[in-house]
């Protein structure tokens, strides 16, 4: 079995999302979510890594993402809009929370109870790329992967 098969494994073994474009492998898992009145609140995982057979290396980025709908209602003139739905996400990325993913665990974990160690499925991937005789490159964002 080759790196691609056995990174692939240790995934499926979390039951996660996994989607492949143009070499670049995207990993998905919900690791908590919240429910309250009419709304729902979502904390995912997200690793991106790239295998180079020619370089023998490989890229890898994870971060957390929190992503929220709800359904929203209203009076607008005395008179019942009624109720919609609205649904949002947002990348820890794109605003103050940039950063580890260490500062996005202790951040989030302030809102969110969830026991999921991206630590260890870090260092199992940095095991096998390198049991496999590849380079490991962690990378904070995923520019550039």
């Amino acid at each position: 079995m080759g790196l691609p098969e056995e990174i692939k494994q240790v995934f499926a073994a979390h039951q996660a999302n996994i989607s492949e474009k143009n070499g670049l492998v995207t990993v998905e898992y919900v690791v908590a979510e919240r429910k309250f009145f009419l709304a729902r609140k979502k904390l995912t995982y997200i690793a991106k890594y790239r295998i180079d057979e020619s370089k023998r290396e490989l890229r890898f980025t994870e971060m957390l993402k929190e992503s929220a709908c709800s359904f929203v209602g209203g009076w607008e003139s005395g008179v019942s809009s009624g109720f919609s739905f609205k649904k949002e996400s947002y990348s820890t990325w794109n605003g103050a929370r940039e950063g580890t993913i260490e500062e996005q665990s202790s951040f989030f974990g302030k809102t969110y109870r969830y026991r999921f160690d991206f630590k260890e499925i870090r260092g199992t991937i940095e095991k096998k790329a390198r049991d496999a005789g590849f380079s490991f490159h962690y990378q904070i964002t995923s520019l550039g992967l």
